[in-house]
């Protein structure tokens, strides 16, 4: 499959026709030797949760820099399990940021205890320390820290608080991968980190997720939960080594990865830099585009770290324009381009405000930034074209649109 080329800005004296083909929001980008590792995977028999998962376990925690990685059927199951091992019970609390997608918090319920919701940094998106540490409680058993879009949050100060107060901290690193910040990867700064291998993430296998810690106990504990209470081994049964002997000894979950899945992960891994390259070269060329613009908002990059770039969540200034969020949106839809919003708040979704008698203002900054934010196309497979295509469409829409 040929790789596309290295994007570059166009003279914008020279207009460009609107495009006529619709652009995917995201596309998972698949290459032969994803293609050959799985077709190996069938012809081998052995498709279910085998030796393919045990190697994904070991490269990945040896690129992340984890003593311990255990593969999970999602990123959901990892940090529900990450809760399970750090003793999460009925009548506990968790801190979770309220500007995240429902799994972030929904595991928390699961778990029987309650989310405690927290605002964000205006800048980042990501859970703003200091009303971190005054929603701590006597009933906070750990704190969840999402990785928004793929730029790390101010972990040197959540640490900091976590080890103050005693608490756990568990990294949603859904988004963030390969994420650095400050020299370190994310992955190795928490207790306990979660990463996300849907079609759309920076490691795209359909499904699937890696919970990753350096706690030896943690990590045997989250593998046998993760495969309904058996033994750490149960996968071995059915090998020349195995036994149909076993014991449950708790009620666990059927969260195991398949070799099939871990196929897919295996190539993908071992193409991290190249996909992380264009995604760069993709935020590179939305930054050069619209920083002069000012009526939107590129997204930070800090020195100090690695952005991901999972999303570009550009953000628009609706007080210079005559048209909406909403209706901006439509406008790259009538253009052919895809979008989406990253995230509706978890306070203004039916369950979290009823469940939790929360209003639409409780948390101001989570809401105006949600109002102002649209996910443009950023994902390996894009060509120099779509790039451009999707740059002249939000230029255009703001030339036609500002006050």
């Amino acid at each position: 499959m040929a790789q596309p080329a290295t994007n570059t800005i166009e003279d914008s004296a020279t207009p460009r026709p609107p495009r006529t083909a619709f652009l995917p929001f995201a596309l998972p980008h698949i290459t032969q030797a994803e293609i050959d590792e799985v077709t190996d995977t069938l012809r081998s028999g052995w498709i279910a949760a085998g030796p393919k998962v045990k190697r994904f376990e070991r490269e990945f925690a040896e690129a992340v820099g984890a003593s311990h990685a255990v593969a999970m059927s999602s990123a959901t199951a990892a940090l529900h399990i990450a809760l399970e091992v750090v003793g999460v019970k009925p009548g506990d609390e968790v801190i979770v940021p309220v500007y995240t997608f429902t799994s972030s918090a929904a595991v928390i319920a699961h778990c029987g205890a309650t989310p405690v919701l927290v605002d964000i940094d205006a800048d980042s998106f990501n859970i703003d320390p200091a009303r971190l540490e005054a929603a701590i409680t006597p009933r906070t058993k750990a704190i969840i820290v999402v990785h928004f879009a793929g730029l790390p949050a101010e972990m040197d100060t959540i640490l900091e608080i976590g080890r103050r107060h005693g608490l756990p901290i568990i990294e949603d690193a859904a988004h963030a991968l390969p994420t650095l910040y400050r020299g370190r990867m994310v992955g190795t700064l928490g207790d306990l980190t979660a990463f996300s291998f849907y079609a759309t993430k920076t490691l795209a296998t359909g499904d699937g997720g890696m919970l990753v810690t350096n706690n030896p106990a943690w990590a045997e504990r989250a593998g046998i939960m993760a495969m309904h209470g058996i033994s750490r081994d149960a996968w071995k049964r059915y090998s020349a080594e195995g036994s149909w002997f076993y014991e449950v000894i708790d009620a666990g979950y059927k969260y195991n990865m398949t070799d099939i899945v871990a196929a897919l992960g295996l190539q993908q891994l071992a193409r991290r830099q190249w996909l992380l390259e264009r995604r760069q070269a993709i935020a590179a060329a939305y930054n050069a585009a619209f920083a002069s613009m000012e009526e939107l908002e590129v997204p930070p990059d800090h020195a100090d770290c690695q952005h991901a770039w999972h999303l570009y969540a550009l953000r628009i200034h609706p007080e210079r324009l005559t048209i909406s969020r909403d209706d901006f949106i439509k406008e790259l839809a009538a253009a052919n381009i895809g979008t989406s919003v990253h995230f509706i708040p978890l306070h203004l979704h039916p369950y979290y405000r009823d469940t939790y008698s929360l209003a639409s203002g409780d948390f101001a900054v989570a809401l105006s930034v949600y109002q102002r934010e649209i996910s443009l196309p950023i994902y390996p497979g894009m060509t120099e074209d779509d790039t451009q295509d999707v740059i002249a469409a939000v230029q255009r829409i703001v030339e036609q649109r500002r006050k």
